[in-house]
């Protein structure tokens, strides 16, 4: 738990000068999301995580969606391999190639997905059905890295084709899109 500099503890910023990571946990971070472009984009940024911070990634936001449409997940999907190369020497992402050529690829199957079951969201969030998992009031330390749902969601989108989507990737981006409220005891946010 993390005290900021405006008074309120929270799981994780606010310390002075990270007052972006603060908002994040503040207006993101655990409130459901329902909209396929933005599913879209925490899966991408997720997933570029891997091996990262999450702060790291955050602070690196604006660069990704500049450089990967808005995040618009045809125009991701149409990405052709002289653009994504580009990407390697833009300092304002992760300039993994892995991560960069992994977009594409997931794009296409979260395409594939949406023509499927009707949007990504509807299939998302069917494993929780509809409504997210309250887990607030917990103590830091008892929030798992992984829970049988992130499992099975891993599972399928690997199956399907996608890459940097593993369970542990997915509980966090489970918790990034609301689908999991995991506020532990003490932060600000539990009380909401």
């Amino acid at each position: 738990m993390i005290e900021g500099t405006d008074g309120k503890t929270r799981c994780f910023g606010g310390a002075p000068g990270k007052e972006f990571y603060a908002d994040y946990h503040d207006n993101e971070w655990a409130v459901p999301c329902h909209d396929d472009r933005e599913l879209f984009e925490m899966l991408i940024l997720e997933g570029a995580q891997a091996g990262l911070s999450w702060e790291t990634v955050l602070k690196k936001r604006e660069g990704y969606r500049k450089a990967f449409h808005g995040f618009d997940i045809a125009k991701v999907a149409a990405m052709q391999d002289d653009e994504l190369e580009a990407l390697r020497g833009n300092p304002d992402i992760i300039r993994n190639k892995l991560k960069i050529y992994s977009a594409r690829k997931n794009a296409r199957v979260f395409m594939e997905m949406q023509q499927e079951f009707g949007s990504f969201d509807a299939w998302l969030w069917d494993h929780v059905d509809g409504m997210p998992i309250d887990n607030r009031g917990r103590d830091w330390g008892d929030i798992p890295v992984s829970t049988p749902i992130s499992d099975a969601i891993s599972k399928t989108l690997k199956k399907r084709g996608m890459s940097f989507v593993g369970t542990t990737i997915i509980y966090a981006y489970m918790q990034a899109v609301g689908m999991v409220n995991d506020h532990a005891k003490g932060c600000w946010k539990s009380a909401d």
